[in-house]
């Protein structure tokens, strides 16, 4: 009997393989398709040749797990103890899942905030819990009043991605503390931040989980290098949490991957000396308002774009069609490949919205918005 009846072959996949059979440009799945650092590729030329093959610690390397540290005290301001507090894992979503299965039990229930991140919904159900999905805003901002209504007993975790995939959207001051307000009621309620996008942010800036006082103690933040450096393969991601949580955490993830890749490990730990991660946002943004002014007279409609490397789109003006066939008929028809918002909700939620990603050389964004203009 399937743990995970319902799970097929995820729309990233679907839409990949559609857009080589057309040959079209593809901006629907969220990896970068420009080289990484050549600071990190020489200092990867370098390390392949030294001792580093061999299994690190299980929680992490130590001089990598200290940099993480530096880093979360330098932008959040916020200490960590890297003997108890920090957590290597293979990439965010096995930080998400480890995090889940630690905690979640049979007949727990979850809040998941739609349109969501597609591994959120499975890594509960694996765990026996049940998802309770719940829609954000038509703007995607949270809807305060149905969260707080879905909240039962029952209720385990809430799962917080911000800056948001798909939308790209950055929660406000005001909302944070607004969500603060209703957990301080159930002091229970455990929180998940999925910050895996923490270091692009455009408008205003990322306030990260690792700097609210009030739920510090019983949450856990997601981080992803593979994001934050554009080197998607390389799987290496963190989780930060409070000693409480994180030594249960770790009796998990010592079953599930024990440690993770060594060399990516070092790698990171040396490239962490020298690169500046302001100026991967600004690489980002430029690759943004590049996009944005190419197609900002296209019958596409652009949503805000706060941070993430993704752009959402409305295309009202152009078609009547689902969000799933439109998406289907841009590649075959026009060449260009993206993610229809519905898959991300639980009830399939259409409001005629597509995502593309930017993260792309500038070439590639400058012949997908040719294409895009002429529809």
């Amino acid at each position: 009997m399937s743990k995970l009846p319902n799970v097929t072959t995820s729309i990233f996949s679907v839409m990949s393989q559609l857009a080589n059979e057309h040959g079209a440009i593809n901006l629907s799945q969220g990896f970068p398709n420009f080289p990484v650092d050549e600071r990190l590729l020489q200092i990867s030329e370098r390390l392949i040749r030294e001792n580093i093959h061999q299994y690190t610690p299980m929680a992490g390397l130590p001089s990598l797990m200290e940099k993480i540290a530096l880093l979360t005290e330098k932008n959040y301001q916020r200490k960590v103890n890297i003997g108890t507090e920090i957590l290597i894992t293979a990439g965010a979503t096995q930080g998400v899942f480890t995090a889940i299965n630690t905690f979640v039990n049979a007949g727990d229930e979850v809040l998941i905030l739609d349109p969501s991140y597609d591994s959120y919904e499975p890594s509960v159900l694996a765990a026996g819990g049940k998802p309770v999905r719940v829609s954000l805003n038509h703007d995607y901002s949270p809807n305060f009043n149905t969260i707080e209504d879905e909240i039962t007993s029952k209720t385990k975790m809430i799962v917080i991605n911000n800056p948001h995939n798909p939308t790209g959207r950055i929660w406000t001051e005001n909302e944070i503390e607004t969500l603060e307000t209703i957990l301080e009621k159930h002091p229970t309620i455990l929180v998940l931040s999925d910050e895996v996008y923490e270091y692009i942010s455009f408008t205003h800036p990322h306030i990260s989980f690792n700097t609210r006082v009030k739920l510090i103690n019983r949450t856990i933040v997601a981080s992803s290098f593979g994001k934050s450096l554009h080197v998607t393969g390389w799987k290496v991601g963190y989780l930060i949490a409070p000693e409480k949580l994180m030594q249960e955490m770790k009796k998990v993830h010592q079953f599930l991957v024990f440690s993770v890749n060594s060399f990516s490990q070092h790698a990171i730990a040396e490239y962490l000396d020298v690169v500046d991660f302001s100026e991967i946002a600004k690489m980002y943004k430029a690759k943004r308002d590049l996009f944005r002014n190419l197609i900002k007279d296209s019958r596409f409609e652009l949503m805000p774009c706060d941070g993430t490397y993704f752009q959402v789109v409305n295309y009202n003006q152009i078609s009547t069609a689902n969000d799933v066939d439109f998406a289907r008929e841009l590649i075959t028809k026009h060449g260009v490949a993206s993610i229809p918002i519905s898959v991300f909700y639980n009830d399939a939620t259409d409001r005629h919205m597509l995502r593309f990603c930017f993260a792309k050389t500038d070439e590639t964004l400058i012949a997908a918005a040719e294409k895009l203009s002429q529809i």
